[in-house]
């Protein structure tokens, strides 16, 4: 069907600006990993031992350039901020094995993972789904991809991230529980990945929340940053 035959055009295909590249990475779907960190599967209440990540997913035009300033989320009083280390796949497929997963992987971005933590909770206590606590407009800031062809497929170094100047999270990659090829391999489980898919892999404890005025800045160790403000 071509373009002429639809009722009405769409926006844009979102997309991530690409580290020293003109090219900019077109977005497909955007999947996150649940509890991949132990401690803050603990602030959460939950028992690592017990419960496996888990996934979960945004829409795609849910991405927000870093240095943007965007509006306080609707429908919350509890809007957090989760610092996330990203993988972007220029290839995919199902049943990928664990040992060919980061063959698929073009790069790496630091990505905020934004929260609607009070619809989150209520949804969870009542037993509902909670997409719209995590699947929401402007929910998904990301810094610019950095290919893995120069830096690698990060397995340890410093994800922080900070409020205002004041570092609320700090942690390291590798205290992840699936890494991002154990990631990529058990989601392929579930659903066939595809080029332009993005996955935020779990974030570290100390999470917590912004306020209108905020400006939260998020950093990984050899991959990048993101920054976002929240307007007043």
């Amino acid at each position: 069907m071509s373009e002429a035959e639809f009722l009405f055009s769409l926006a844009p295909r979102p997309s991530v600006r690409i580290e020293g590249r003109g090219e900019r990475f077109p977005v497909r779907r955007i999947y996150c990993v649940g509890l991949n960190y132990a401690a803050h599967a603990r602030e959460m209440g939950k028992d690592p031992h017990l419960e496996r990540p888990f996934f979960f997913s945004k829409p795609a035009d849910a991405v927000v350039e870093s240095g943007s300033a965007i509006p306080f989320a609707s429908m919350t009083g509890d809007l957090h901020y989760e610092i996330e280390l990203v993988a972007a796949l220029h290839s995919g497929g199902a049943d990928i094995s664990r040992e060919s997963a980061l063959e698929h992987v073009f790069g790496y971005a630091a990505g905020i993972d934004l929260t609607r933590r009070d619809l989150q909770k209520a949804a969870r206590d009542e037993g509902k789904p909670w997409d719209l606590a995590k699947g929401f407009d402007h929910s998904a800031p990301l810094g610019a991809i950095r290919p893995a062809a120069e830096i690698g497929h990060p397995r340890a170094g410093r994800i922080s991230l900070s409020v205002n100047g004041l570092v609320r999270q700090n942690g390291d990659l590798s205290d992840m529980i699936l890494d991002t090829a154990g990631i990529i391999a058990e989601l392929s489980r579930y659903v066939r990945l595809e080029a332009g898919d993005l996955i935020f892999t779990g974030t570290p404890e100390g999470v917590g929340p912004l306020r209108p005025g905020d400006v939260a800045e998020g950093e990984i160790e050899k991959v990048g940053s993101v920054r976002v403000s929240i307007n007043k």
